[in-house]
């Protein structure tokens, strides 16, 4: 066989990220003879699963061939019925999966459902697929997104001069890959001080630098405490949707202007007047948004970071020295007061994008345990 299965299937699930959720996106191949005579991926809410895409594609020859998916087959009933019954129609002789359903309520239920109906059940573990249902998993055990925060910056630790500018840090390759970031996460959102000094569109946006259709934009969210944003702001005529996270007390005429221009506003007042960012993840995790993708500014950041609240970093590395003073952090707040306190990231993977770097890891509070990883 030229590809392997469940690498075929990790890839259809890749190209469903962003499209699928609060459902997670699955990739599933059928084989037979070892060659690969059915696949598919998660549609959109209400539309087939993977492991139906595949068996229909491969029609009557499923039957005592091998489905590999990358995510254990749901055994109960959604918008869609359970895909175990679909499996054991089709007569499928062997089941291949490399994630156990992380849902608490049907974890293992499928797995068993097909060995109850006599077919070969394998689990075959793998860190790419694991990785492609860490935010499906903590979604579906706390209610809350995945928090991804995500910031571009220098050699010496800066993301602007001294005097605010910050265009380009990065190159294309880089800024590329975090529109690929924008069309994988359910929503991506920024600070009113980043959002009034940039007047960023915050769309997803395809290789010629075209904004993909509505349904496939990250939900844009923007905290906003005073309801500053214009209404005239760009990001509120792209396609998609806009919420404004505001404080307390915001004149009713503000909030209709901003509603007038499409957004939608809600209230998640907190101390000071500031945004509630627990209550405000609440409710996106409500609203379907398992996926949270933070571009800042150092405020956001340094706020999420001190509540413990970021999942996960994606940190772009410039290869320039910018250099001054007064220039800004990607992260503020109050921060660590000893380095006993400082967040370390865990799992970490670093790659080389064109001249840049990307850094990824998981941040842990406080130094690693003897032994640790």
């Amino acid at each position: 066989m030229n590809t392997d299965p469940m690498q075929r299937a990790i890839a259809l699930a890749r190209t469903a990220l962003g499209s699928t959720s609060p459902n997670p996106a699955v990739g599933a191949v059928v084989v037979r003879d070892g060659s690969i005579i059915g696949a598919g991926y998660t549609r959109p809410p209400g539309q087939a699963h993977a492991e139906i895409g595949a068996l229909q594609q491969a029609r009557g020859a499923a039957r005592g061939a091998a489905l590999y998916c990358t995510l254990e087959p749901c055994c109960h009933f959604g918008r869609t019925p359970p895909c175990t019954d679909a499996i054991i129609a089709a007569g499928i002789g062997r089941v291949v999966y490399a994630v156990t359903d992380p849902n608490p309520r049907v974890a293992g239920g499928g797995a068993a459902a097909l060995q109850a109906a006599g077919i070969s059940v394998e689990r075959q573990p793998n860190p790419a697929a694991d990785e492609l249902y860490e935010a499906f998993a903590r979604h579906v055990t706390t209610g809350l997104p995945f928090v991804v925060a995500k910031f571009a910056m220098s050699l010496d630790g800066n993301i602007a001069t001294r005097i605010g500018d910050s265009q380009w840090i990065t190159g294309p390759l880089a800024r590329a890959r975090v529109q690929q970031m924008r069309k994988e996460l359910d929503g991506i959102m920024v600070g009113i001080g980043t959002a009034l000094a940039d007047d960023p569109q915050l769309t997803a946006r395809d290789g010629n630098g075209n904004p993909l259709p509505p349904g496939l934009q990250p939900v844009r969210v923007v905290l906003d405490s005073a309801a500053r944003l214009p209404s005239a702001a760009r990001m509120l005529r792209e396609p998609g949707r806009t919420i404004i996270a505001t404080g307390h007390s915001i004149a009713p005429a503000r909030i209709a202007a901003l509603e007038d221009a499409g957004a939608t506003v809600r209230a998640f007042p907190g101390s000071d007047n500031r945004v509630n960012l627990t209550e405000l993840l609440a409710y996106l995790g409500s609203q379907g948004i398992v996926s949270l993708l933070v571009e800042g500014g150092g405020g956001v950041l340094g706020a999420l970071l001190d509540a413990g609240l970021i999942d996960k970093v994606y940190a772009f590395i410039g290869a320039m020295l910018i250099g001054g003073a007064g220039a800004r952090s990607p992260i503020e707040g109050s921060g660590a007061t000893t380095m006993a306190d400082a967040w370390r990231l865990q799992r970490t993977a670093m790659e080389p994008i064109g001249p840049d770097w990307l850094i990824t890891g998981y941040p842990t509070p406080g130094y690693p345990t003897q032994g640790g990883g």
